[in-house]
């Protein structure tokens, strides 16, 4: 053979190479997300996540990818969004709420389901138990518990004493939306104040329902956990300013966009282990074996320049008692 036609042979097999090698190797695992809301509203959530699959080892692009799947707030098109997902053959399928954990699970019965939600995982139907979830779901939960709103109303009445009238704002589409009613109810009762409870379901109904606060003479406003109000934040602590209400809020994200004060679990601690249960099973682990987490502490935050906007003061026991003041 001459020495021309033997290095092309050679050269030739040595480029072959790699391709094969290329070839055998395993395909990269995908990961769906599954939200409800737009993409923009979410993205300290999504950084969480990428947290969370940092510390079990996956790094987007390097040995995991992720298809993100947003319903801008239309709830309609979960079931379609789900069944793209299942079409991509994700490995993993992370829904961040009840209503996109219900629309995956209806779907599948096969592929992980790991959820975030702020209801309760058990009396919406996602699981039998937190310990024991069986099926293919499980995941994180920062649901509202009974004792959450009355420690919030405490809050609003040492800014706010005199108030008698106090808006409740949640989402009827959500499972716990009447739970969220009677403890406020509840709650109010026993501080002598009055719960006036306006359900929103769309975002187009944030105008009206200020307006109605307006017109009932509300001196304060609690903001119920929902994804629809987590993910229009920004609106509402804008409807919140121009009406002059004292408001608060369940998560901290609502604060750092100019809320005046807030109480309840932490959704970006729950997304980063939603990321450490999705690695997990990436490496192998089945959903039914890892138990639903709740949250361990409630944080409460006050921003000091909201307050004084509203011509308000915050007591020295509450300055005390925040485990964030922002300034």
């Amino acid at each position: 053979m001459k020495r021309r036609e033997f290095m092309m042979l050679v050269g030739g097999a040595a480029a072959a190479w790699p391709l094969a090698a290329r070839a055998q190797q395993p395909a990269m695992p995908v990961i769906g997300f599954l939200r409800s809301t737009s993409a923009n509203a979410s993205a300290d959530l999504v950084a969480a996540l990428r947290r969370g699959l940092t510390e079990t080892g996956y790094v987007e692009g390097r040995n995991f990818a992720i298809e993100y799947r947003w319903a801008d707030n239309q709830g309609r098109r979960l079931p379609a969004l789900v069944a793209d997902l299942i079409r991509r053959q994700c490995a993993v399928i992370i829904a961040g709420g009840a209503a996109e954990a219900q629309a995956a699970k209806v779907a599948t019965a096969s592929i992980p389901i790991v959820f975030a939600t702020g209801e309760d995982p058990v009396k919406v139907g996602l699981v039998a138990s937190l310990s024991r979830p069986g099926g293919n779901l499980t995941g994180i939960s920062f649901y509202n518990s009974a004792d959450l709103h009355p420690k919030q109303l405490e809050f609003l009445r040492e800014i706010v004493p005199k108030v008698a009238v106090i808006g409740l704002l949640n989402n009827p589409a959500q499972a716990a939306a009447e739970s969220q009613k009677r403890n406020a109810e509840v709650a109010a009762r026993a501080l002598g104040q009055q719960i006036l409870t306006l359900g929103v379901s769309s975002e187009r109904d944030f105008d009206m329902a200020f307006a109605t606060l307006a017109q009932q003479r509300a001196g304060a406003l609690l903001i119920a956990g929902s994804a629809l109000f987590t993910g229009q934040r920004d609106r509402l602590v804008a409807l919140a300013a121009r009406y002059a209400l004292p408001t608060i809020y369940p998560l901290r994200e609502f604060v750092a966009a100019g809320g005046m004060m807030s109480y309840g679990g932490s959704i970006t601690d729950a997304y980063r282990q939603v990321g450490v249960y999705a690695g997990r099973i990436l490496r192998g682990e089945k959903p039914a074996d890892l138990p639903v987490t709740l949250p361990t502490k409630f944080e409460f935050v006050i921003n000091l320049k909201t307050v004084k906007a509203l011509g308000l003061t915050v007591p020295d026991k509450l300055l005390v008692a925040a485990d964030e003041v922002i300034e």
